[in-house]
């Protein structure tokens, strides 16, 4: 979100909360060294044990044109180690930093953790998104309404894109709409992703912040957390309609809710609340707030295992990540960045060894083991480096973000 509920130039991140929320009837479902010191992974206070999870519905008819759900107890079935489709065999390893605060974009070799390429496009760049069907990548600029896409095949950026207030960015999961996250304007705007010619709008006044999304295992429905209202709004991708406002048991209006994300087996999903700091965890069926789980100061990012078995939060406010059972919620260890930091956002490398994030107030990029958590490089970067895309990723598509692949 914006460094504050003001104008967007200069928003306080949003922390993570955790809330599984789901469709209607169709749940389904390295490194190098550093010169710090490795930290062993410490365990996370003991909790009451999660309850059961709820039974796995029948997966209903997807939405059309949608690549049908190969496993109804992993959504991420096709993104596992090494699974790269034929779309990005031909893209280079690197990783996007943006940056909102010197607005550029930095370029780096994962192999050498060197930066290879600077390129300064102004304006505020939240987000690296890859497109739906993996062959772009696209810099998201707010204030200055553009989207710039980059060439995975060389790592270069072309022309700028005409959008409204790409704060963030999806794709339905067909594939056939990219949606503007336009935080500042409260709304949805949709385009056709080829021609970027506009498809519509849907305006969402009581969602302040507007902010991260996930979808439903069929498709169908979506979920946009609302950073400063403390709620999570449920819309129809179909219809293009606002199905209802869910608001969180403590409603956060300062950095509430931000990260989402699906468990694999789509019985819940996880909302990210920086305020609470830990996860709010929503049904399936996308009505209800089951529980509450602790993880950090400042939980906002959500990422999964290769694998699909860990969930990796990010608590941006105290320098960690919480590692969790990504079926379950259920605490496993804590990972600390040595000297402390502001882990944000990033992703999993395509081999799933490394866990890379920024660190959105301390001009550093992280990679961290996925093995142990240890650090394995600090990498200096320029002033406000944001949505991190580690690329190329497995799956057969992309659902946005910093890459989201099913």
């Amino acid at each position: 979100m914006h460094l504050t509920p003001e104008p967007r130039g200069r928003r306080l991140r949003r922390a993570v909360t955790v809330a599984a929320v789901l469709c209607t009837a169709l749940t389904l479902c390295t490194g190098c060294g550093s010169d710090a010191a490795p930290v062993p992974p410490e365990p996370l206070p003991a909790s009451a044990p999660p309850p059961e999870p709820p039974a796995v519905a029948p997966m209903a008819d997807g939405l059309p044109g949608m690549p049908a759900v190969t496993d109804p107890h992993n959504v991420y079935a096709a993104a596992g180690a090494g699974m790269l489709s034929e779309a990005v065999r031909s893209a280079k390893p690197l990783v996007y930093v943006p940056h909102t605060k010197s607005g550029e974009v930095r370029v780096i070799d994962p192999a050498t953790f060197a930066t290879v390429a600077t390129h300064r496009l102004g304006g505020e760049l939240q987000h690296v998104v890859p497109s739906w069907d993996m062959t772009r990548l696209y810099a998201t600029d707010d204030t200055g309404n553009k989207i710039v896409p980059f060439d995975p095949a060389t790592g270069a950026p072309g022309a700028p894109i005409p959008v409204t207030d790409p704060y963030n960015m999806y794709f339905s999961p067909d594939g056939s709409t990219a949606i503007s996250v336009a935080e500042r304007l409260r709304r949805l705007v949709f385009y056709d992703p080829h021609t970027w010619a506009l498809q519509g709008e849907l305006r969402t006044p009581d969602c302040a912040g507007i902010d991260h999304a996930d979808f439903t295992p069929d498709g169908r429905t979506a979920m946009f957390t609302c950073e400063f209202a403390g709620r999570v709004a449920v819309v129809d991708i179909v219809n293009r309609t606002l199905l209802r406002m869910i608001d969180m048991p403590h409603r956060n209006t300062n950095m509430g809710p931000q990260d989402i994300k699906l468990a694999p087996d789509g019985s819940v999903f996880y909302i990210a609340d920086s305020d609470q700091n830990g996860l709010w965890v929503l049904d399936g069926a996308a009505t209800t707030v089951l529980r509450e789980i602790p993880t950090g100061g400042g939980a906002h990012g959500i990422y999964l295992s290769r694998d699909a078995t860990k969930l990796y939060v990010t608590n941006r406010h105290e320098g960690t990540v919480s590692v969790l059972d990504a079926y379950t919620g259920a605490p496993i260890t804590k990972w600390q960045i040595p000297g402390g930091g502001s882990p944000d956002m990033g992703n999993v490398t395509a081999d799933g060894s490394q866990l890379w994030l920024s660190g959105r107030y301390d001009r550093s990029v992280y990679v961290l083991s996925t093995t142990d958590g240890h650090l394995i490089q600090k990498i200096p970067v320029g002033n406000g480096p944001h949505g991190l895309c580690v690329w190329p990723q497995p799956g057969r598509y992309s659902l946005g973000h910093t890459g989201i692949t099913r």
